[in-house]
């Protein structure tokens, strides 16, 4: 019996892994792709930034509406719709011709997106026993890490002989497969056994902002726009970062490949972390290396330093990104639980909006890269400071 509930939960997490895998693929060749479009199209930085942000005001609105929905219509469902979005629109816009279809097309992209994460993560979450719960979407996160890898390798080598269309078609073909896989997925035990209540949507969303939750809902919406709005800010950028830094595109997207890496151990680590010192103890540390070295990114003036920051901004970064999954969906009751994790995402992915917005209106502008990632570091802390003030542990604790 032991051994079939390994086997379940493996099943599990190689089937929801590898859609999340996918997923970052697509949008971890974006921030390649805004380097060659850039050049392609002759875009200003102001275009470049709206790339990003158009992405994200997708996935502010999939999270929201498709976590909320997830609270009605299951997690799986909800599940293949997203992918299936997503997998369509990532594919049509390698065919664009213009900017305006590519935002739009992105747009799509970003709602399938922005409403699977949180939905996945849930779904992981109700799926597992509270002892390896966290360390289990955690390392769900992990395939995060392994698709910005393989789509650093995808740039590196595709996008400067082949360009940026055949880059986008390999990195969306993938998906439909996961589309597949996930046919077989069954639907979360804890939403089956509570599915006979009914609930409204609003019910759902008032509730999540009731005495008893408002606290947590508070710390999570705060962490979740400091988190995003500093990562899109600044790892969307990162290539074009590095060109504006002095170095060739080429050069630019081996040195990214290399700092991307450094995800996996950060990923790895953070799951080893959070059963054994805490989920709050995890976010906080992995939080304030992000800041750190983000701090130091910035302002480096030799390659050596710029490439020991990368590493490190990126081991911190997507630790603390591992943790934050496996503890947003904690917060809250099973029936408001994909509700409350969508909300706390929606309101991240506006921060995930301003950040590129801000990288590009500043550079426009004439600001020096190591003062707008100070900006970065600063938003990061106040994420801490909620963590820690605000934040109650849930490690191992069994789910409502």
């Amino acid at each position: 019996m032991k051994e079939q509930k390994k086997i379940s939960k493996n099943k599990l997490l190689g089937i929801a892994g590898l859609a999340w895998m996918f997923d970052a693929m697509d949008v971890g060749i974006l921030s390649f792709v805004i380097a060659a479009l850039a050049i392609d199209w002759n875009l200003s930085p102001e275009q470049m930034g709206w790339i990003g942000s158009v992405n994200s005001i997708g996935m502010a609105v999939g999270a929201l509406v498709f976590g909320v929905f997830a609270d009605k219509v299951g997690r799986k469902k909800i599940f293949m719709i997203t992918l299936l979005l997503f997998s369509i629109a990532s594919g049509l816009s390698a065919l664009t011709t213009t900017l305006a279809a590519f935002l739009i097309l992105r747009f799509f992209v970003g709602m399938g997106l922005g409403g699977e994460l949180p939905v996945a993560s849930t779904l992981v979450s109700e799926s597992v026993e509270a002892k390896e719960r966290g360390k289990v979407v955690v390392l769900l996160e992990s395939f995060w890490a392994a698709g910005w890898i393989i789509s650093a390798i995808i740039a590196y080598f595709i996008i400067p002989d082949y360009g940026w269309r055949i880059a986008l078609i390999i990195t969306a073909l993938p998906a439909f497969y996961a589309i597949y896989l996930r046919l077989k997925l069954p639907d979360s035990p804890k939403y089956t056994e509570k599915k006979s209540e009914t609930r409204t949507i609003m019910q759902n969303m008032s509730e999540v902002w009731s005495k008893k939750y408002a606290k947590r809902t508070l710390m999570l919406w705060i962490v979740w726009f400091t988190v995003v709005f500093s990562y899109y800010g600044m790892f969307l950028w990162l290539p074009s970062v590095m060109v504006i830094k002095g170095f060739t595109l080429i050069k630019s997207f081996e040195y990214v490949l290399i700092m991307t890496i450094a995800q996996l151990p950060g990923y790895f680590s953070a799951a080893w972390l959070i059963e054994k010192a805490g989920r709050k103890f995890v976010l906080i540390t992995y939080l304030l290396g992000t800041a750190a070295s983000a701090f130091v990114f910035g302002s480096a003036e030799t390659t050596t330093l710029l490439m020991v920051s990368g590493i490190l901004l990126s081991f911190f970064n997507l630790g603390a990104w591992g943790a934050l999954y496996a503890y947003s969906p904690e917060q809250y009751p099973t029936v408001i639980r994909a509700t409350g994790s969508g909300m706390a995402a929606s309101v991240g992915r506006i921060g995930g909006i301003l950040g590129p917005l801000l990288v590009g209106t500043l550079v426009m502008r004439g600001y020096e890269i190591g003062y707008i990632f100070t900006i970065f570091c600063i938003a990061i802390v106040i994420g801490v400071l909620a963590v820690l003030f605000l934040g109650t542990e849930t490690k191992q604790i069994e789910l409502e």
